[in-house]
């Protein structure tokens, strides 16, 4: 019977671990922190959004690089992440966004807690606390605690740069590229984006919901909520488009996003509506008749000028497209994800590095980007599978 060693305790690592065939392998997981599933956790204190539903080319276009993700996720959907979940006693519900969360009644902690239960029956062997730190000369694994290590296969599932409080912390990039390992530097990816606030403005609408609203960022559109901070900008509409955005941001000092305030209304049908309007004052036409609110009509007023306001056409433009400026993104340890990553050429079809034989990279350690509304999790989910799938087949 073959050795395998699972490095990691996240989404990736459990679902290998709950797919493997132990009758083959003899596995041993280890995690650096004192429990398995941190940054599961700590994603679902917002509750837990585990995949989306929508079919699967409409899915998979979401991803980038999509062509990579689309054999990955063909082999284990988000229905089939369903179909699994249900299995475990987990049963879903799907949001009015099309989120898909676990049943109101069961907590993060459940939810881990009967995915642990279950890998527990399989014999796997958990080592909690325990922090792998690279190679010995020899090509040995090393931990922080003494400890000789006999394995066959390695899996590497050590998460990407984010949230280094749960262990998170993309430190793995050093030894691997010790080993010519090339990995792409970490950058932050579903994050805020930082907008240079006039004071009066931000001192009144900070922490402010924007609602229904939408982003135009060249070509590429969103639609969803915002959210004003000091820093800037955030909110699953902005994330949808951070990975572009940071792309352009290498080559450019700041980009340019287009906000539409009322995104189920033309032009035409906003002007139409305003000179219908019986009131004079435009702020009051603004609120009263296009159902603007304070945050919103603020917005107009900081990105725009008087002559703005006195022109009905320039007014319905700007609220159709109104051009912010974004200069830099929040700093990586408060994103939810990361951009970058060990490069995707330096693995084969099946996640083994190509330079070091019978080592396996998943997860968000990998140089892919999902956006927010369970396509990281659904993403890390489907890589264990199919490793596991590659591994039960591989001859003894």
């Amino acid at each position: 019977m073959k050795n395998v060693t699972i490095i990691g305790g996240g989404a990736a690592a459990l679902m290998l671990a709950s797919q493997i065939d132990t009758e083959k392998y003899k596995v041993t997981l280890f995690e650096k922190k004192k429990i398995v599933g941190s940054k599961f956790l700590v994603a679902g204190e917002g509750g837990l959004n585990l995949t989306f539903s929508a079919p699967i080319d409409e899915f998979i276009n979401q991803y980038f690089p999509s062509d990579f993700m689309d054999s990955i996720l063909r082999q284990f959907t988000n229905e089939d992440l369903i179909k699994w979940l249900n299995r475990l006693e987990i049963p879903t519900f799907i949001g009015s966004s099309n989120r898909v969360f676990p049943d109101l009644d069961q907590k993060p902690i459940e939810v881990l807690n009967k995915i642990k239960k279950h890998i527990a029956t399989k014999g796997i062997e958990f080592k909690l606390n325990t922090n792998w730190i690279g190679w010995n000369e020899k090509g040995d694994l090393q931990f922080e605690n003494p400890e000789n290590i006999d394995t066959d296969i390695v899996v590497f599932a050590l998460g990407g740069g984010s949230w280094k409080v749960t262990g998170s912390d993309g430190e793995w990039s050093k030894p691997f590229e010790e080993r010519g390992v090339k990995v792409v530097p970490f950058r932050a990816a579903n994050c805020a984006f930082e907008v240079d606030w006039n004071t009066d403005f931000i001192t009144t609408h900070e922490g402010k919901p924007l609602k229904n609203i939408a982003l135009t960022f060249n070509h590429h559109f969103s639609k969803g909520e915002l959210v004003i901070s000091k820093f800037g900008l955030e909110g699953n509409a902005m994330y949808a488009l951070s990975q572009k955005i940071q792309d352009k941001l290498l080559t450019e000092e700041s980009v340019v996003i287009h906000l539409d305030l009322k995104p189920t209304m033309t032009v035409d049908q906003i002007k139409a509506k305003y000179k219908n309007a019986k009131r004079s004052k435009v702020t009051d036409v603004l609120k009263k008749v296009l159902k603007l609110d304070r945050t919103s009509i603020g917005l107009l007023k900081q990105f725009t000028n008087k002559e703005t306001f006195s022109d009905l056409d320039l007014l319905a433009e700007s609220i159709k497209s109104l051009p912010i400026l974004l200069k830099s993104s929040e700093k990586i340890d408060k994103a939810i994800s990361t951009l970058g990553g060990i490069s995707l050429d330096e693995i084969d079809e099946n996640f083994q590095c190509k330079k070091i034989p019978n080592c396996y990279a998943i997860g968000e350690m990998l140089d892919w980007y999902a956006p927010t509304g369970g396509y990281l999790l659904q993403g890390s989910f489907s890589m264990g599978f199919v490793l596991a799938k590659h591994l039960n087949q591989l001859e003894d």
